[in-house]
């Protein structure tokens, strides 16, 4: 692995040229320009490069693959996700790949989405009604001691008697509260911000394909201060209208993006597994449920997902970067330092002469 004083490299923020020197696996890429920029950060990801984290039996040898696929695009730090299933499934799934945290390069954290969800039509989305439940405080501490002392972020609705409580319990002791597949009121909302909730999960997503004009959760959580809330930049989830509304609403601090990636993500089309579903994703890298309308997680790669993002605002890929690393490490508690210091990763951002992102590779600082 070569040595290079990084001739003509620039620093994605300011455009300044970076003054230290990386080591690149099989040298330059071939660009109009190139850039240094932060890892990806990623707090979303169900699983990835035809692995899926809610099997059961998962392997650390299973991780390690899905992490290294998402390094290659770009993804540096990411959450796995555990979705809705029987709770003794959930908290074995929990403890499972918190055992991996520190052990698989890349893997920063969990995010537990479910159970306690809204099992309403529409609200629940791909979450099996069967399994969702009432959150407590009694509950979190299950899940905080499988999950051991790992960082941790969840996801659940806040209309749920105990929420609350719950909400209480889990900020004091350091987890990050986000809300999802929610039909609260602005009053509950505004509850559980007051009771430590910071983030909400795939806005414009878990929610049904038809709302009140006047009166429908996502008015409710613009109208909501002290909610950073996620979006996802593939242009299906969100049509690149309703991504820029959405965008434009929050303004640039309010707004982080995800992949909220399955194991068709970095995989070929075909049928992949999402926990007890079996899902179909075409060559145009929509997951499917066969017989059901809603989408069901993505197959977005984290540096497409930047891509996208960016075409879809009509900005610079640099402009819409931060939302996909720095303010999103900053809302987990992740710390990495930028500018970079010897023996810390970074990404080589190469770019194409109208501007475009061509590739990225994690490279070493020397």
């Amino acid at each position: 692995m070569p040595d290079f004083a990084s001739p003509g490299i620039l620093e994605y923020a300011t455009g300044r040229p970076f003054g230290g020197a990386l080591r690149i696996e099989g040298g330059l890429p071939a660009a109009a320009r190139r850039w240094l920029a932060p890892p990806l950060v990623d707090l979303q990801v169900n699983g990835y490069a035809g692995v899926d984290f809610q099997q059961d039996g998962l392997t650390e040898a299973d991780v390690r693959r899905a992490a290294q696929a998402l390094a290659a695009d770009g993804g540096g730090l990411f959450f796995a996700a555990v979705i809705t299933a029987p709770w003794p499934a959930m908290l074995a799934r929990v403890r499972r790949l918190a055992g991996l945290v520190g052990r698989v390069p890349g893997l920063a954290g969990l995010h537990v989405e479910g159970p306690w969800l809204s099992a309403r039509p529409g609200f629940h989305g791909a979450h099996e009604p069967a399994w969702l439940r009432d959150p407590s405080p009694a509950q979190f501490t299950e899940l905080r001691a499988a999950a051991g002392g790992v960082p941790l972020l969840l996801t659940l609705a806040p209309e749920r008697p105990g929420a609350p409580e719950t909400i209480r319990a889990a900020a004091q002791a350091g987890a990050v509260v986000s809300l999802g597949h929610t039909d609260a009121t602005v009053e509950q909302l505004r509850a559980a911000v007051d009771a430590g909730a910071r983030a909400f999960t795939h806005l414009g997503n878990g929610c049904p394909p038809q709302l009140d004009r006047h009166d429908n959760i996502l008015w409710r959580v613009l109208d909501t201060p002290g909610l950073a809330c996620a979006l996802i930049p593939d242009g299906i989830h969100l049509p690149p209208p309703a991504f820029r509304g959405l965008h434009r609403a929050l303004g640039p601090e309010r707004a982080w993006f995800t992949t909220d990636a399955m194991a068709a993500a970095g995989a070929p089309p075909g049928e992949h597994t999402l926990g007890a579903l079996r899902l179909t994703v075409g060559a145009d890298g929509v997951v499917r449920q066969p017989g059901r309308a809603h989408l069901v997680g993505s197959a977005l790669r984290p540096v497409e997902g930047v891509r996208r993002a960016a075409a879809m605002l009509g900005v610079a890929w640099p402009a819409v970067w931060d939302a996909f690393s720095r303010r999103t490490a900053r809302l987990a508690g992740l710390k990495f330092n930028w500018p970079p210091g010897p023996g810390e990763t970074a990404l080589l951002v190469a770019e194409e002469e109208a501007g475009g992102l061509r590739s990225v590779q994690p490279v070493e600082v020397c």
